[in-house]
């Protein structure tokens, strides 16, 4: 069952060429981020390109029941009055982030070293996914948590009266469990550092920047460090924020497996630590061409150029994972089309998204004819140039594998069916219009 409604399951078939521009939506991670932001922010923050996924809309809502005023103007276009950082004001309700892990741990980050108290909760899916990981740096700044047996949602947090800064070495690659502690650290006094073994995505370090606050990152023997100044007064900035690449992924993937395809997918960010399917995708032999780099909102963007052409198997290294993460799924299909094999390594962190998405793919994948191996941290797929379908795949309210499965679809000799195209509306709303006017066969 999707997140409000009853299942919709969707079928996808073998279609024509795909010609045509893809406006993919705004980048997800940066819309939350936007919001949150400028609700600490002290003033008026104008908001353009945000994606209006319900991933994002329940952000928007969290801000409102904090005490920020969040008004939408337009398509795409926001405001938000900021109460300052150390402002929110304790909610009525309970916080429900429905699907959105994202806007979960970022909110807790924002809200936990503040004196107030908060319960948040979301659907089944995000109610399975483990809090633990944010909710134990948290308490290092002095917050209380209560949670369900295995630090699941609901989750309540005391915030901090008086809040201590934290020095913490992230125990995974997470720019969630990263960000949470940066945005904990807003409202402790003194230096908040965070250490990664491995850089993970930096908008938050970019769009803190870029509020005012003063935060700097170095390299050294420790590895990747973040140094954040707390308490500082965070100034409103309009936001433009650039196409999503893990969105662009999908219209991309069809057009590079849909014999004949040539599209276009305009202003799609190339920010480095979202770069590693592209990169993927160039060794493979996608025929991907980047026209117009530019800089928008303080990130790097770029028009991409798709066309079909021959693709090989590619070793995918563990320390490109990261940069990637969201995008292992529609590769997975990609490689089903490829000459040989692609192997995908250090993605246990795919076990702990909407789904255990190595097990889903890897289900739904042999059921429509492909030859799939997978491990706790890795996933082989066999490429034959090809996928027979035919079969219904779970999709376990997870968006990311709904739309894989249906671009695969588009592909495959005999059609594939979904049991749930539902979740689809939490990231990319016009997903199926977008695709359709693209010329493909998705009903």
């Amino acid at each position: 069952m999707s997140h409000s409604a009853e299942p919709l399951p969707m079928t996808a078939r073998r279609s024509g060429p795909l010609t045509g521009e893809a406006k993919v939506p705004g980048d997800k991670s940066i819309s939350h981020r936007a919001l949150i932001l400028g609700a600490l922010a002290v003033g008026e923050t104008h908001i353009t390109g945000l994606l209006e996924g319900q991933d994002v809309l329940d952000t928007a809502s969290a801000m409102r029941a904090f005490g920020a005023r969040v008004e939408r103007l337009g398509e795409g276009e926001w405001r938000v009055d900021g109460v300052g950082t150390g402002g929110f004001a304790e909610p009525e309700g309970v916080i429900d982030c429905g699907n959105s892990g994202t806007g979960v741990r970022l909110i807790m980050g924002a809200m936990a070293t503040t004196p107030i108290t908060a319960t948040f909760t979301g659907d089944a899916s995000l109610s399975r996914r483990p809090m633990g990981r944010v909710t134990d740096p948290l308490e290092q700044f002095g917050c209380e948590v209560t949670a369900r047996e295995g630090k699941c949602l609901p989750v309540t947090i005391k915030g901090a009266a008086d809040p201590v800064p934290v020095r913490y070495r992230t125990p995974v690659a997470s720019a969630q469990i990263k960000s949470a502690v940066l945005l904990a650290g807003l409202n402790a006094p003194g230096e908040t550092v965070v250490i990664e073994s491995e850089p993970t995505r930096d908008h938050t370090e970019r769009m803190l920047a870029g509020f005012g606050a003063s935060i700097r990152t170095e390299t050294t023997d420790e590895g990747h460090v973040i140094t954040l100044q707390g308490r500082p007064e965070l100034k409103p900035q309009p936001v433009a924020v650039p196409r999503d690449p893990s969105s662009a992924a999908f219209p991309v993937a069809a057009a590079l497996i849909v014999p004949g395809s040539e599209i276009r997918v305009p202003g799609v960010s190339r920010n480095p630590t979202r770069d590693g399917l592209y990169a993927t995708l160039l060794e493979m032999g996608a025929d991907i061409t980047f026209e117009n780099p530019r800089e928008e909102g303080g990130e790097p963007v770029a028009d991409l150029l798709v066309r079909h052409g021959p693709l090989k198997g590619v070793t995918v290294p563990p320390d490109r994972a990261a940069s990637m993460i969201d995008e292992f799924p529609i590769l997975s299909v990609i490689a089903c089309f490829a000459a040989g094999a692609t192997v995908m390594q250090g993605v246990h962190e795919l076990r702990v998204k909407e789904s255990d998405r190595i097990d889903a793919m890897a289900v739904g994948l042999r059921a429509n004819g492909a030859k799939v191996e997978d491990s706790p941290d890795s996933m082989t797929v066999h490429g034959q140039g090809g996928l027979t379908g035919g079969a219904t795949c779970a999709t376990h309210l997870d968006h990311r594998i709904a739309m894989s499965f249906l671009v695969a679809g588009l592909a495959s000799e005999q059609p594939i069916r979904v049991d749930d195209g539902g979740p689809i509306t939490t990231s990319f709303p016009d997903f199926l219009p977008l695709m359709r006017g693209l010329g493909a066969q998705i009903d």
